[in-house]
């Protein structure tokens, strides 16, 4: 169930086990989309979270290896770009969110997910507009999310170099469009992003 969304400051979660929630993934035109849940453990913060998109490669990695070794539970999912092109990419993004909160080795009383949406869940859940800055829940699911992303496309990297997935990491940028019209489609592309779509054979 979903409550409406509520400003930060008048949703009260002191007392109860929290998850963040947060993804990574959205806009590229290759690959999959990830999701991150973590529970944070009160007897062991973690300095340094904030939203994944504000701190540098090295950072991120760094923060990653200690929510791992310090939080209470924590895990990441994915939505394939099969699933992407089935579902649409917000469902394929609460499909990868409700993957990551269900697959938690413990099962918090309370989800509070990144954005304005919730996937459906069998806990409480709220929608907080740029969580990712404002709870260190859904900050270090967003640091987790953004680094298994990044991995996953060094991993498309090797599979398919002539894309350069290691510089743009599958985002629309000049690069990665070049390559797209030289080289084609891969079946790792999204075939519902427009860019991608437009160099499909027409029927």
């Amino acid at each position: 169930m979903s409550n409406d969304e509520l400003p930060l400051d008048e949703f009260d979660f002191s007392n109860q086990m929290i998850c963040g929630v947060d993804e990574a993934g959205r806009g590229p035109l290759a690959g999959a989309v990830f999701a991150a849940a973590v529970i944070l453990d009160p007897a062991h913060p973690i300095a340094g979270l904030r939203d994944s998109k504000k701190l540098s490669e090295a950072k991120r990695d760094l923060l990653a290896i200690e929510i791992k070794k310090h939080a209470l539970a924590w895990c990441i999912a994915e939505a394939s770009e099969t699933e992407i092109d089935q579902l649409n990419i917000l469902q394929a993004t609460m499909l990868a969110m409700q993957r990551a909160v269900l697959g938690l080795s413990v099962t918090p009383e309370l989800a509070l997910i990144d954005g304005n949406r919730c996937p459906h869940l069998p806990m409480t859940a709220q929608a907080i507009v740029k969580g990712d800055d404002k709870v260190e829940a859904i900050s270090a699911a967003s640091i987790l999310a953004k680094t298994a992303r990044d991995a996953a496309l060094m991993v498309l990297h090797v599979q398919y170099p002539q894309y350069a997935f290691d510089q743009h990491k599958g985002y629309p940028t000049a690069l990665h469009l070049e390559r797209l019209r030289e080289h084609g489609i891969s079946p790792v592309h999204r075939l519902t992003y427009a860019p991608v779509r437009a160099l499909l054979p027409k029927i």
